[in-house]
Order: structure tokens, then C-alpha cells, then sequence
């Protein structure tokens, strides 16, 4: 690759294996993570938090045993600006005043010098609570027992509401053959990233505030932080560091602690560091929301689809963060990869008293995915047709319309990806084997399947909002830098980014290095989130890269059959020139792209990653156990920029997804979540996770970069109705909540007085 003589066209970047960029120092233990840095004279902050779901303040009470004039000491009096953290809708209190909303909210924060000190100091802080009735369920909001938020609006308690009609429902119903109905939940769920938040702050008058920290979006801290502060932008400075996992639960946490930590520091006048420990971070920061989706469904007698009436529900949590656009996704999605001429989806997000329910891998989709697809079963049931060969009657084809009249303009290949998985897993052989061995095995095994998608970026409108900047840059120690705000935080984005672009430059992979993602230095892309990093920020660098070309071109003759020696070159006569080498792109939408957010119609989507997924697993009607012993994958994310990464991020998703589906249950006591520990929280480990066969196929989107469509979130989407459409195979048994843990097989089983081991499919 740094061969002088090789021409730039042949240099193939995109579409290899590369090393990791910030590998070696993770592997060598030189990364440091935000726990690692030490400043002269850092103290260190701790949080006192609410105990109760719902009350007044009435007073707070500081033990004399404790020598308080050690300690500084912070409470929403103490904030400069703004107490509200600013996400979509600036409703959460960085530190309740007067009032507390759920469990865990913080009150006031403390900080000292020596943290041993820190856990005795904040038991020693009791406060006298005025309680109220709390509302802790979706159902309970929807009663309006309790009126939490909202009271001035039609539909108290409700943070966000959608209403999308295609076609006319109303009229399908009479010419149904079939109308099947079902109800389909899903739980909560902890993202488990390794690291867990933490954040270091410093003042100065001169400088104003800055933070290091894990996270994902610096710019959304940013945004906060001018506003807790009421400071202007250049004295805000928001520096990320090395970040061990995020999934989503460090797109909207780290502005609470950052703002924290930063409110420490301007009252101690000193650098204060504030890491969560594990039982702090599990009851603290937010989840996956909670859903509940109702179908009803017409069908005609080949079980063609003729109307779907969807209804979701949502638990938001006690402030909004981003219950409405987590909300959109899921209302977007809630009709599956399938063509329906007739469609009304109502859904809304309730407010609860209980902690903000937040951003997760998938982001509102895996939670009305999974009530699709284990609802196209029970059609199946109902018509009588083979569950495979009604999902292949009813998918979108190109030129089809969604339910939000979008035109499928992109290829779309479901037939193909469903023949592949079906082949791939040997599908209708092991079902029949299943069939066979289960009526004399205790241990019942079975086969299910799942087809869906997932838009890339932003919904609607939300990519022009976001006006997106990205580019490139030459350093003067002759490194082209990538200048972006997408983060990497385990998935791989600075390898991605770094590989588009050294092929849009003609380069090697090893002359590209990334910018610091720090506030100061880099342009605002937009946040690290929507599977949008590729897609539509690699397009930014791939513009931005042969637009660097073409200047060079002009202004320093750089020849077509270019050497790495001659760009170089050509770059310091540009520098020479202009005093800089840099070139940046502003986001356009692709053409055709039109969406109106008032009738929530048109492009939700530039582009929509595909896949179809089966499952196989095991159920021991012994110990009432489940568990997946193979599991294939096969989507099409348009053009695979490199395969070992694009591999495990399938595989992280589907392991995910498993612990989603048979594992992970946020458990709750008055609001509070008690199993808030890793021996207790249970996930799926390396044991649990059986073989992944990840499967590929390519067609380029022409507005992705090199091709690429959005890939982080889609494998998280299809495991778990995978799962529970293999277990009603094995078991005979239809289950329609997740998690679904052996208690809850146990139950069903014992309900109806049965010996498990005499059930058969």
C-alpha cells in the first residue's frame, strides 16, 4: 500500500481487513480511559440521590459526624444557568429542586479530596420527603390514576404521540378471510458496557469549563454545558476519552455527569473526577424503554395482508431524554419488511415515575420488530400456511409502498436473502428432524425465523436538522487526519472512517490518522448514533477526500497516476498557498428524499439496511431452561467497508439480542431497580452464545460511503422474535413477552396441569 509506484486506482482500502486504529494501545494498556487520568490537586464527586419515586423536598439534613467543612457541597441553588439538561425537550433537572421524580434522581452532589470518604458522606445526608403517589407502569399512566406530566394537555402523561394512516383500515375489515388480534411486550434492558460512566471537570475564569470524559455525542454535552453554565460556545470545551462500550446508554447519561462534575468543579475551584460504580450505574442511567404493541390484522384467504391496526405503548420514565424519537422509530418500524395497502399506527410514550428510559442499539425498533414478527406467526397459525411462505407473500418489493407511502426506489432483495438463510441453516430439514426426536426428548429443540429492516441515519427531516460537517486534513508532520464528532467507543468507527478516507485519497490506510475528538479541534457531524457513522459521515470524508484531490489537482498539478510522494507534496505547495490543507463537506440530502413531519409521511429513510434471520434452540422441559445452540444471520448493509468488523458487530447484536430475549430483566421495587448488580443482573455469557454464521449480501447505496448503509443497529433487531418463534416451533407453546426466563416457561406449563416432558410439539 505504500508502495510509490502503485497507481491510486488500484489501491483497495475499502472492503479489507484493517488493524484497528486505536488497537495496539488497548492491547499494550497505553489507552486511557477516563478513571486512568490524574490532575494536581483532583478531588473527587459523589451524588446524593432521591430515594422515593415521587415527593416534595422538605428538607435535607447533614450528620454532625461528618466534618462537612472538608467537603464541598452543590445543590441546584449552586447552578449558574439553566437546571435543565438539554436533550429534545429541556425537562430534566440536572439536580432536583423542591421536588423528585423517580428513584435515584440527584439531589445534590458532594465532593472531597480523599474518595474512600465519599460513600460514608453521602449515607450521612438524610432528607425528609413529602411522598405522593407514584405511577410505576405504562397501565398506570394510561389510567391517569396520577397525573405526572402533561396536565395541561389532552392526554396527560404522555411525552410524545404519533398517528400514521395509510390507506383506509376502517373498510378492510368486512372483506377479511382471517382478523387476527395479539398483544406482544417487551422488558427493559441494561446495556452492560464495560466501562462504566465517568467524567473529569475543570474551571477557570479564562478558559470557562472542560470535560474528559466517556461518551458518545460531544457536542450534546457541549450543548448542556453552555446551558447549566450559561456560558457562550468557545468556553465550553467537551474532550472525549477512550470510551469501553456505549450501545446507546452514552448518547444522553454523560451530560448529567459531565454537568455534575463541572458544577463540582466551579465551587471547589479545582479538577473533580466522578466515576459511577457498577450498582450506581445499573439504577441510575438509563435503559432500553419498555413496550407494549397490539395488533389486528385482516387477511385474505392466500394470507395477503389487507389492514393492520397497530397500537404501541412505550414507558418513557419520569423526563422525556429521547422517548419521542426512540418513539418514531419504533412507530416506523412496527409494520415490519411487508406491504399492507391499509395501515393505522397509533403510539405514544407514557411518563412514569421512574428512571429515564433512554437511547439502545436499535433505538425503539427491536421493540415493535419483535411484536411483528412473532405476530406474523400467529397469522400463520390462524390461515393455516407456513409461517415462511406467509412472510415471503407479503415483503416489499421494489416499487411497493410503506406505510409511510415511502416508494422502495433502492433494490430490494428479501426473496433472496430468505432463500439464502433458509439454505445456509438447512431450515426445513432440521424442522422436520425437531419434529421427529421431540416426541421422545425431554429436551425440545426448534427453528424460527425473523425478516426485518432497519433505516440508516436520521429519521425524516432529522439529517438536514443536523446539517452534519465532516472532512479531512494535512498535518504538517505529513498525516492526512480525519475531522469528524463520531466517537469510537469499541465499534470500530475510527478504522471504518480512517479506511474511506485513505481510499478517497488514494493513500495508505496507515498515512490516515483521527483528529482528537475534542470540541475545540473537530467540526460538529452529528452525534454517534442511527447507524449513520458510515453511511452518512463516511460520505462527508469520501467528498471531502476527492474534493481535496480535485484542489490539489488544480492548484498543485498533482497528475491522475499520482504517487503517495507526490501528494505529500502537492500538499505543502496547498500549504504554502493557503497556510492550511483541509477541505470539509456539508450534509445534502440524497435526491427524493422528502418527508413531512406534520402528516408523518413520505422518506423516512434514505436507505434501509434488509436481513432474515433463524434461530435453533433448545428447551428443557426438565429445568424449564431455553437456550440458542445456532444461530445464522444474512442482511444486506450495502457495501461491507470491512468485513471482520462488519462481522462482529453481527455478532455482538445477536448476542445482545439473545440476552434481550431469554436473559436480561430489569427488576424494579417501587421504582427502584434492585437487582442492580452484575451477580444479579443476569446476561448471556460466552457459554451462552452459541455459533454465529454471518452472512453478506452487497448492493451499494449510491449516498453511502463507497456503498455503505447503516449496519450497528440492525443485528440487534431480529434475535429475539428469532428465538421465540424457534421456541413455539419446539414447544407447541406461543410466549409473547421478553424476557422470557425458565419461570415464566414453568408457569405456562404448570397452568395448564401438564408434564412438560410429555409435550410435543
Amino acid at each position: 500500500m505504500t508502495d510509490d509506484s502503485t497507481n491510486p486506482a488500484q489501491r483497495r482500502v475499502v472492503g479489507t481487513p484493517q488493524i484497528r486504529k486505536e488497537g495496539a494501545e488497548k492491547v499494550l494498556g497505553r489507552a486511557k480511559y477516563v478513571d486512568d487520568i490524574e490532575f494536581p490537586g483532583m478531588w473527587h464527586g459523589a451524588t446524593v440521590r432521591s430515594t422515593i419515586p415521587r415527593g416534595r423536598i422538605l428538607a435535607i439534613h447533614f450528620d454532625e459526624s461528618v466534618p462537612w467543612h472538608e467537603f464541598v457541597i452543590v445543590t441546584a441553588a449552586d447552578i449558574p444557568g439553566n437546571n435543565h439538561i438539554q436533550m429534545i425537550a429541556a425537562d430534566q433537572p440536572c439536580l432536583a429542586d423542591g421536588a423528585v421524580n423517580h428513584c435515584d434522581e440527584p439531589i445534590l452532589l458532594i465532593a472531597h479530596p480523599d474518595k474512600r470518604l465519599l460513600p460514608q458522606a453521602v449515607a450521612s445526608v438524610r432528607i425528609d420527603y413529602e411522598e405522593l403517589p407514584a405511577v410505576l407502569s405504562i397501565e398506570e399512566s394510561e389510567s391517569k390514576r396520577e397525573i405526572i406530566w402533561g396536565a395541561d394537555t389532552s392526554t396527560p402523561n404522555v411525552f410524545k404521540e404519533f398517528v400514521l394512516q395509510k390507506g383506509n383500515v376502517d373498510e378492510a375489515w368486512s372483506s377479511a378471510a382471517c382478523i387476527v388480534e395479539g398483544e406482544y411486550s417487551t422488558g427493559a434492558q441494561e446495556h452492560l458496557y464495560i466501562e462504566n460512566n465517568g467524567m473529569i471537570a475543570d474551571y477557570s475564569d479564562d478558559g470557562g469549563i472542560t470535560v474528559w470524559g466517556s461518551l458518545q455525542c460531544p457536542f450534546y454535552v457541549h450543548k448542556s454545558l453552555m446551558a447549566v453554565f450559561n456560558l457562550p460556545e468557545d468556553k465550553v470545551r467537551v474532550i472525549q476519552t477512550e470510551t469501553g462500550g456505549a450501545f446507546g446508554g452514552k448518547e444522553d447519561y454523560p451530560s448529567i455527569i459531565a454537568s455534575h462534575a463541572a458544577l463540582l468543579a466551579l465551587k471547589a475551584r479545582r479538577p473533580i473526577k466522578m466515576i459511577y460504580d457498577r450498582m450506581e450505574d445499573l439504577a441510575a442511567t438509563t435503559k432500553r424503554h419498555p413496550s407494549r404493541t397490539r395488533h389486528r390484522t385482516a387477511v385474505d384467504k392466500d394470507g395477503k395482508l389487507l389492514a393492520m391496526e397497530i397500537e404501541i405503548a412505550t414507558d418513557g420514565g419520569a423526563y422525556s431524554t429521547l422517548s419521542s424519537t426512540v418513539l418514531s422509530r419504533a412507530t416506523l418500524h412496527a409494520t415490519g419488511p411487508y406491504v399492507c395497502p391499509n395501515i393505522r399506527i397509533r403510539s405514544r410514550a407514557w411518563a412514569t415515575n421512574t428512571v429515564p428510559y433512554g437511547a439502545f442499539r436499535g433505538f425503539g425498533a427491536p421493540q415493535t420488530i419483535f411484536a411483528i414478527e412473532r405476530h406474523m406467526e400467529h397469522i400463520a397459525l390462524a390461515v393455516g400456511m407456513d409461517p415462511v411462505e406467509l412472510r415471503r407473500r407479503n415483503f416489499l418489493h421494489d416499487g411497493d409502498t410503506t406505510a409511510t407511502q415511502q416508494i422502495m426506489r433502492e433494490p430490494v432483495i428479501l426473496d433472496q436473502l430468505l432463500d439464502r438463510a433458509l439454505a445456509v441453516s438447512d431450515f426445513y430439514a432440521k424442522r422436520e428432524r425437531y419434529a421427529r426426536e421431540n416426541a421422545t426428548n425431554p429436551v425440545k429443540c426448534g427453528i424460527g425465523i425473523a425478516a426485518f429492516y432497519h433505516g440508516s441515519g436520521f429519521t425524516g427531516s432529522g439529517e438536514r436538522r443536523l446539517n452534519s460537517l465532516a472532512g479531512v486534513d494535512v498535518t504538517l508532520q505529513g498525516k492526512v487526519r480525519v475531522l469528524v464528532s463520531s466517537t469510537e467507543f469499541g465499534q470500530g468507527t475510527n478504522t471504518i472512517l480512517a479506511q474511506i478516507a485513505a481510499e478517497a485519497l488514494g493513500i495508505s490506510y496507515d498515512d490516515v490518522e483521527m483528529a482528537p475528538s475534542d470540541t475545540h479541534l473537530i467540526p460538529n457531524s452529528g452525534p454517534t448514533v442511527a447507524s449513520r457513522t458510515s453511511m452518512v459521515v463516511g460520505h462527508l470524508i469520501q467528498r471531502s477526500g476527492r474534493q481535496l484531490i480535485q484542489t490539489l489537482k488544480e492548484a498543485a498539478n498533482l497528475s491522475d497516476n499520482y504517487t503517495r510522494h507526490d501528494f505529500f507534496a502537492a500538499c505543502e505547495l496547498l500549504r504554502a498557498r493557503d497556510g492550511e490543507v483541509k477541505s470539509l463537506s456539508r450534509y445534502e440530502a440524497p435526491p427524493n428524499i422528502y418527508w413531512n413531519d406534520d402528516t408523518y409521511t413520505g422518506e423516512a429513510y434514505p436507505a434501509f439496511a434488509w436481513a432474515v434471520y433463524v434461530a435453533e434452540v433448545a428447551v428443557d422441559t426438565i429445568t424449564y431452561s431455553a437456550e440458542v445452540i445456532d444461530f445464522h444471520t444474512v442482511q444486506e448493509v450495502g457495501t461491507v467497508l470491512n468485513p471482520t468488523l462488519a462481522a462482529g458487530q453481527i455478532e455482538g447484536g445477536v448476542a445482545q439480542g439473545i440476552g434481550y430475549a431469554l436473559y436480561e430483566k430489569v427488576q424494579l421495587k417501587n421504582g427502584h431497580m434492585f437487582n442492580n448488580q452484575m451477580t444479579n443482573y443476569i446476561m448471556p455469557t460466552a457459554q451462552d452464545v452459541p455459533p454465529i454464521h454471518v452472512y453478506f449480501e452487497q448492493i451499494p447505496f449510491a449516498y453511502g460511503a463507497f456503498g455503505a448503509k447503516g449496519i450497528g443497529e440492525l443485528p440487534h433487531d431480529g434475535p429475539a422474535p428469532a428465538i421465540l418463534n424457534a421456541i413455539q416451533n419446539a414447544t407447541g407453546e406461543s410466549f409473547s413477552a421478553i424476557p422470557l426466563l425458565p419461570e415464566d416457561i414453568f408457569l405456562r406449563f404448570a397452568s395448564y396441569g401438564l408434564d412438560p416432558e410429555n409435550i410435543t410439539a
